[in-house]
């Protein structure tokens, strides 16, 4: 991930700077973190599960990214009973319809889970004592979606992903829920106007269809239970069995059915840039403006590529966002295929989401995510000297 966002900037030289800002706003923001044990636990743990979001997380103001930081932990947490196979259905069921009620408690903590996620559960009362000193409001608003969140989480142990309607469900349940709070803790900030569930539910779907279309393989191949996201309904036109797809001599199947759940995922596309086009907030938009670029660029990149079964971006403003969902729906387009039977219906979602950004008269021209495979190898080469010298550049700003 880190390498991509860096051939973003290779190719757009003038992004350097404002990352580098970006950087040392973080670290003017990390000496601001409260000293106490809880807090700095919280924020430690934060850099080491979030993946892409701690650095957006952090340049949020202080009150509104106090909350997002325990949202984003409890939830964390919460996704970590769900995702341990090894712990049994009649534990695992109760515990995710009660766990809302653990966040007011100091002294609740539960042993699953592996390497961070794990130290995460056994010190989850450390997370707790940071919730309680939120402000109400946002207290409120976490407990309401951890509760309905756990709710579907448990509904989905007992049953299986059969049908869309059932995909799209499980999906709201674990992601779109993630939207709807994150849309009301920003209201209740004071920093922007209450979006609407449908396209805060939208946001959610996006990233996590995203996630389930590339992590196939992973899932498929999890111990001691393969975990299965993919709707039969989708993939039992393709394969008997998901697990076929994996194989080489079904690999004709596997694209059609992996170009079949790109072309689902990408009708939340033009919700999420009618989202991200109302938000007023620089930070708030960067925060939800970044996931979803690397949200469509995995789409393109996943889209007709047999290596799904085998084995960030920087941005400033919505004009960007429009650039980048426009030149990686152009990319994904360029490789639908006729004979596919999903071309139609994908080539209709691509053009929905090209005329919204058409529309919107913000594209900068010129502007490029990704660039030729001749010029892969040079770009891997330069990136990984400005790896290496951002990391020099952290070490001196901790100094």
């Amino acid at each position: 991930m880190v390498l991509r966002s860096l051939w973003t900037i290779i190719d757009h030289p003038e992004d350097l700077m404002p990352l580098v800002r970006l950087k040392m706003a973080v670290a003017r923001i990390e000496k601001e973190i409260p000293a106490e044990p809880h807090w700095a636990f919280c924020y430690g743990m934060l850099t080491k599960v979030s993946r892409s979001f701690a650095l957006v997380i952090q340049q949020l103001c202080t009150e509104l990214r106090n909350a997002v930081c325990i949202f984003y932990l409890v939830l964390r947490a919460l996704d970590t009973v769900e995702d341990d196979t090894s712990v049994p259905s009649d534990i695992k069921v109760p515990m995710l319809q009660l766990f809302h009620q653990h966040i007011y408690d100091k002294n609740w903590h539960f042993s699953c889970g592996t390497k961070d996620y794990k130290v995460l559960m056994d010190k989850f009362d450390l997370v707790s004592t940071a919730f309680l000193e939120l402000d109400r409001s946002y207290q409120e608003v976490i407990e309401d979606i951890t509760r309905r969140m756990g709710a579907g989480m448990a509904k989905f142990i007992c049953k299986e992903v059969e049908t869309v309607e059932d995909y799209d469900e499980y999906c709201h349940y674990v992601a779109g829920l993630v939207g709807l709070g994150l849309s009301k803790l920003f209201h209740a900030s004071g920093l922007e106007d209450l979006a609407s569930d449908s396209l805060s539910n939208s946001m959610g779907l996006f990233l996590q269809k995203t996630n389930i279309i590339r992590d196939y393989l992973e899932d498929i191949n999890e111990i001691p239970k393969s975990r299965m996201f993919w709707p039969r309904q989708i993939w039992s036109k393709y394969a008997n069995k998901l697990e076929d797809l994996k194989f080489e001599e079904n690999s004709i199947n596997a694209v059609q059915c992996l170009n079949d759940m790109v072309t689902n995922a990408l009708m939340h596309g033009e919700d999420c840039l009618q989202y991200m086009s109302n938000l007023r907030s620089p930070a708030i938009f960067r925060f939800c403006a970044i996931p979803q670029i690397m949200a469509i660029g995995t789409l393109a990149l996943c889209y007709n590529n047999i290596e799904v079964f085998r084995g960030c971006e920087q941005t400033s403003d919505m004009p960007d966002v429009y650039c980048a969902f426009y030149e990686f729906s152009s990319m994904l387009k360029d490789k639908v295929e006729e004979n596919d039977p999903n071309a139609a219906l994908a080539l209709k979602y691509v053009e929905t989401i090209q005329q919204a950004c058409i529309k919107s008269a913000r594209l900068t021209n010129g502007l490029r995510y990704y660039v030729g495979k001749s010029r892969r190898f040079l770009m891997v080469l330069i990136t990984v000297l400005f790896a290496l010298v951002s990391i020099l550049f952290a070490r001196f700003l901790k100094k």
